[in-house]
């Protein structure tokens, strides 16, 4: 069959490649930068192995689930503490988020919990969703006008909000309905946004919603990278797509020069496809700070006990500069056994920050003092994500950018798209899968 170029080796690039390459194809992967993985990396400090991007995955569904058994990772897959995420709110507040909630969206409106974030009105308006017919809201697009529309702008803005931006590096407002599967069913199926909620939850219950790979989530790409490499596949770093056909690529050469790579394309990375209108999607910028702190500082019993449970998120309006805190040797158990006494806490910006600013919001969030020498150690990165895009071209297009966030999205399309792309044609030769499946 003809070769197959893949541009980007992302999680959506290397997952697609590898099923190319089982669907008989012969794959060439194109990389601009000089490591495979996209928003997936880490460091390594004094041999324990820190997520510096994505740290966890979404388990609703089962998909990733399904994918990691497939790649022989089933016994990797590490479940968090099983304790609530806590909110900092505008007057500086910290509360536990509502027990029983999905994204901040509340299933028992007046809960004292609720109230205590969104004021007795807020909760009032919000417990209308109970008394709306269900196909009120149903028709928004995004998860932020559902939840206006049902249960008002004090639990949008004052709980969900911040939950979905630390999550998703977006408002509500900008979160397509469909990256919370099952939602739109639920809240016809229940005529409740509340009651949709709840029912997702007992589906899957907490302690399930996400999970990790037990010595970090880059073991997926060590994965994916084994499984090409045994099937002889290449990857090519430091490579630069210009221009991309569906027939051929253009690579930046040395010097300026310019030079062309013909097969059939698949683009994995974002800003190289156009929409109808000449628009290749914009940007967010994530910036995340990874403290580690020293096994003995004064802080260390109150960390232990995990104070704010597995993290913090952060309300707009608030005087802490981060957006959300994991305490991330709380969250994950495996992690905690691993850093030998020491903590590791990781901070979400919309801006660049320095190290002292991170300690001080750290400190305000977990409630506890982390004097400035008891950081032993320090890791900032900064990502782009890539804003979503609709895409009508021939040139096919994979990743965050048209799947949307969350590892579980992104890993689905990239196999739909890939098996779509690379079915036999009627005069093609079988694949191997095809010829085993025959005989």
């Amino acid at each position: 069959m003809t070769d197959t170029i893949v541009v980007g080796a992302g999680i959506a690039g290397l997952v697609a490649a590898r099923e190319l390459v089982l669907l008989g194809h012969t794959v060439r992967v194109l990389e601009a930068s000089d490591r495979a993985g996209g928003q997936i990396a880490a460091a390594t400090v004094d041999g324990v192995r820190i997520d510096l991007g994505a740290e966890a995955f979404a388990t609703r569904g089962g998909l990733v689930r399904d994918y990691l058994e497939r790649l022989g990772l089933a016994d990797r897959i590490e479940s968090p503490l099983d304790a609530p995420a806590w909110l900092c709110t505008p007057e500086n507040d910290l509360v536990p988020l509502p027990a029983v909630s999905l994204l901040g969206i509340p299933s028992a409106p007046l809960a004292a919990d609720v109230v205590r974030v969104v004021g007795r009105r807020g909760a009032w308006r919000a417990q209308l969703d109970a008394l709306l017919p269900g196909p009120i809201g149903s028709r928004m697009t995004t998860v932020g006008g559902v939840v206006r529309r049902r249960m008002g702008a004090a639990v949008l803005e004052r709980l969900v909000a911040p939950v979905v931006e630390g999550i998703h590096s977006v408002h509500p407002d900008q979160l397509p309905l469909t990256s919370v599967p099952g939602l739109r069913h639920h809240l016809l199926r229940e005529n409740s946004l509340a009651r949709a909620v709840m029912r997702m939850r007992i589906d899957a219950p907490a302690g399930s919603l996400v999970a990790r790979i037990d010595g970090g989530m880059t073991t997926l790409v060590d994965a994916l990278l084994a499984e090409l490499d045994r099937f002889g596949v290449a990857i090519d770093y430091g490579v630069r797509v210009i221009a991309a056909h569906p027939d051929h690529v253009v690579v930046a050469g040395d010097g300026g020069d310019e030079h062309v790579i013909s097969g059939r394309v698949l683009v994995a990375a974002p800003g190289i496809v156009a929409n109808e209108h000449g628009e290749t999607g914009g940007t967010t910028q994530t910036h995340l700070v990874t403290l580690v702190l020293a096994a003995d500082g004064p802080y260390r019993d109150a960390l232990v006990t995990a104070p704010r449970g597995t993290g913090v998120l952060v309300a707009r309006g608030s005087t802490v500069q981060a957006r959300a805190l994991t305490h991330a040797t709380a969250k994950w158990p495996g992690l905690r056994e691993r850093a030998a006494g020491r903590e590791i806490v990781r901070l979400s910006y919309e801006q660049p920050v320095d190290v002292e600013q991170a300690r001080r919001d750290a400190s305000v969030l977990l409630g506890v003092s982390i004097p400035a020498d008891s950081i032993e150690h320090v890791e900032t990165v900064s990502w782009n994500r890539a804003q979503r895009i609709t895409v009508d071209n021939e040139l096919p297009l994979i990743g965050e950018q048209v799947a949307g966030t969350g590892l579980a999205a992104v890993i689905a399309h990239a196999v739909d798209t890939a098996h779509e792309f690379g079915a036999p044609t009627d005069n093609a030769p079988p694949s191997n899968e095809q010829k085993e499946s025959a005989a």
